[in-house]
């Protein structure tokens, strides 16, 4: 069970709602991913029409934990300003926080999510920073009180996949709170991979919605992810410079 500040998630696979092709596509596919969390950028809302259609009508929300993130800020008052919207709007008390620094590799602003962690810790949200594989960043903000740290393998929406595997595992391996793989996710290779490093949960959209057959993707990440899990919790062999022989040699016959 992952559990982030009080929320309790048997999926570890959690996904983002844009860029499908249409609803219909977009409801079948969160419905194969068995996915428990659902993020959105608030700022795609008509929060204050909420009686116009969006984006997120053909789901059940209430099947659902609602993550809403800051996606559009900029700034830390920014940052702050959305994520107090969402909570003012009844959608959740948890928030990811992104704070983008650089518009076109859509990098996080280190300093920028640090500071809006921390007026929104104070704020009493559930918070979930959005941040390169920066170690020290990431415990800096568990020492700060955030409920999980989020990586990214790479840029997102880029699809190249764990760039810097050693970076997650150091953050991974000191973690006192739940380390979400974020962003550059491409296949099912790149979520298994996560999940055998170590980390708790993959987040990831443009994988899902940007495939082919977003359905059929969406499972084959489900999948990913839970034998990903099971092939860490199971302990693999070790890696070796040499072969070794498969049967063993004790009690062979000789000629």
């Amino acid at each position: 069970m992952l559990t982030i500040g009080q929320h309790h998630i048997a999926s570890r696979l959690l996904l983002g709602t844009g860029k499908f092709t249409d609803l219909d596509v977009q409801a079948r596919a969160v419905e194969a991913s068995g996915t428990e969390v659902l993020t959105f950028a608030v700022r795609r809302l008509n929060l204050d029409q909420p009686d116009e259609p969006n984006f997120l009508e053909r789901l059940d929300l209430k099947r659902y934990k609602l993550l809403p993130n800051t996606a559009g800020a900029h700034t830390a008052e920014e940052a702050v300003r959305i994520a107090r919207l969402a909570r003012a709007s009844g959608l959740c008390d948890m928030i990811k926080v992104e704070v983008i620094g650089n518009d076109q590799l859509i990098l996080p602003d280190p300093l920028e999510t640090y500071k809006a962690c921390e007026i929104l810790l104070a704020d009493g949200f559930t918070v979930l920073p959005y941040i390169s594989d920066d170690y020290m960043l990431a415990k800096r903000l568990q020492q700060l009180g955030v409920h999980a740290v989020m990586p990214g393998a790479s840029p997102i929406g880029s699809g190249r996949g764990i760039l810097n595997p050693s970076a997650l595992e150091w953050i991974i391996g000191d973690a006192e709170v739940p380390v979400i793989v974020d962003a550059g996710i491409r296949s099912p290779v790149d979520a298994a991979y996560a999940m055998q490093l170590g980390a708790d949960a993959v987040l990831l959209n443009t994988a899902v919605s940007g495939a082919t057959d977003p359905v059929q993707m969406a499972t084959a990440m489900k999948l990913a992810v839970e034998a990903g899990r099971l092939g860490r919790e199971a302990g693999m062999i070790p890696i070796r410079q040499y072969a070794v022989a498969s049967s063993p040699t004790e009690g062979m016959i000789t000629t």
